[in-house]
This record gives structure tokens, sequence and C-alpha cells, in this order.
């Protein structure tokens, strides 16, 4: 028996007929394409939730100015805001303190896990580990929902795109969002149906979001955007929780983020032409090289 998918339609259809999850079938299709074992692939697992883990708090530990300067020290700064002035709830506050500390991470050449990408890989880590670290939810729910988001990443990639110079960020963090709030679904007792609505609420949030990188980086606005991806996931796994659904099916939300990205003019899709990137303030002293862009 197969557990390969090239849908969600088809990997919904999987988990309806054994009875099993979302990460559970993602992780015997691993195994069977891969022919590694279930412990060699959740040591995988383990490694990588190990420098999501770091990612996320080398921001609040040791901030540190970005290369290209524009960004750095942002997380401590949310970290160190007088929570009376805190709106967003304990736990989502924490995940965006996170999802800025890995975007200054990878900004400073320190080490990340894209998730899909690097410009949206302060996502996922900021949103799963977050909420595992105020639930009781257990440490092998935390690696499934890894998986999970695994599963729904990869039918982006392969059907969509998750590149922001093809498609925009929406490509990126509107990927990575999905990604989580799938993950998260599961992660708080979801079912597979649900997980697939929480990622198609969490594209449908961000179509149409540009990719307009100040200066060519991956520093402004990309820090900032992961936050605004950490909360749609937030937003999303709740209310698929709550038995809210699009009558889009994941399958078509993903091809129509990918056509909404294809009619993105070429300025809006990480040229440096369009967007946050021709802010007048940030271009001051670029005036030199514009022509060449």
């Amino acid at each position: 028996m197969s557990y390969d998918f090239k849908s969600a339609k088809e990997m919904l259809a999987l988990c309806g007929e054994h009875g099993i999850s979302i990460s559970e079938v993602m992780l015997r299709r691993e195994m069977e394409l891969g022919g590694e074992s279930r412990e060699t692939l959740l040591e995988q697992v383990d490694e990588r939730l190990r420098v999501m883990d770091a990612s996320t708090n080398r921001g609040l530990d040791e901030p540190v100015k970005s290369m290209g300067g524009l960004i750095g020290g942002e997380a401590k700064k949310v970290r160190e805001l007088d929570k009376s002035k805190v709106i967003c709830g304990s736990t989502l506050h924490k995940a965006i303190e996170g999802a800025l500390s890995v975007a200054e991470t990878n900004a400073s050449m320190g080490v990340i896990v894209a998730a899909p990408t690097a410009g949206s890989a302060g996502v996922v880590p900021a949103a799963l580990l977050s909420v595992y670290g105020d639930t009781d939810i257990t440490l092998d729910a935390l690696r499934m929902g890894l998986v999970n988001a695994g599963a729904i990443g990869y039918l982006v990639t392969r059907n969509g795109s998750v590149a922001g110079a093809e498609a925009g960020c929406q490509a990126e963090v509107g990927a990575a969002s999905a990604m989580a709030a799938s993950a998260l679904t599961e992660m708080l007792g979801g079912t597979p149906e649900e997980c697939c609505a929480a990622a198609s609420i969490a594209i449908s949030n961000l179509l149409g979001l540009v990719c307009d990188p100040v200066r060519g980086l991956v520093e402004v606005p990309c820090q900032t955007r992961n936050t605004i991806g950490v909360s749609s996931a937030f937003t999303a796994a709740e209310l698929a929780l709550a038995g809210i659904s699009l009558p889009v099916p994941l399958d078509e939300m993903i091809d129509i983020m990918t056509d909404v990205g294809h009619t993105l003019p070429d300025a809006l899709r990480e040229t440096g032409k369009g967007g946050c990137a021709c802010a007048p303030s940030l271009c001051a002293g670029l005036s030199g090289i514009r022509h060449l862009l």
C-alpha cells in the first residue's frame, strides 16, 4: 500500500482510509520513499527542533545587528515590553518574540531551519514552540506537528510555489503560515480535515502579499512579516478547531495563491523595484546604484 500523495485530496483520502493523522501519513510516505526508519526520521525531526529552538531564543539572549544593519534587537524589545501593554496574550506574544528572533538570527548569519524558506523561517518554529511551551502538549505531539507542517509545505511546493521571486511574499510567509496553522490544529487535537481548513484559511488571509525586500536583504519588511504569519496561523487554527472553514479546499487555495502570485508585477516579486524597497527614507544614498536595478 503506497502512502505517496500529490494533493491534499489524496492525503486526506489516505488519512480516512487508515484512520491516521496527516503527520502519520507524511511520516509513512517518507519511510516508504526514502527507505529510512521511523527512528531515523524522528531523530532528524528532533535535530530540526533543536535548531529551531535555538534560533527562537538567540535574538532574546544575545541581540546582534544584521549584516545589512537594518534589524537587530527587536525580539528583546518585545520581550521587555511592559506587560500592561501586551494585548496579544501570553502565547502569541512569545510567538512574536520567537519569530523576530529567528529573522534576526538569519540576517546575522546564524543557523536556522528554512521552513519553507529563510525569509519565512520564523513562522513555524515560533508558532509551534510557543504553543508547546504554554500547554500540556507532549514532545511527541510537537514532533508530529512539525511533520504535519512538512506535509503542507510539500503540497505548496509541489503544486504551487514558496519562492518570493516567483509568487511574492504570500508564497513564503503565506506557505509558512499555512504550515504552522495545520500543525497547530493537529497538535491541539484537530482532524485532518480541520488541519487543511486551517491551512487554506491561512493562505487566504495573506493572498497578494508582495515581496519587496529593502536593499535586496532579507531584513525589512521580512522580519515583521514573520510575525504576521504567526498571527495568521494562530487565527486560522483557532477558527478551524471551532469548526469554521472556507468553501475553498486547500488544493484550490494553493492554485489560487499561485495564480495571484503570477499576476503580481515584477516590481513586487523580490526585484527591489517596488513596495517598501522603494521607500525614499531607506533608499537614501543608493541613487548611484538604482539605475542598475
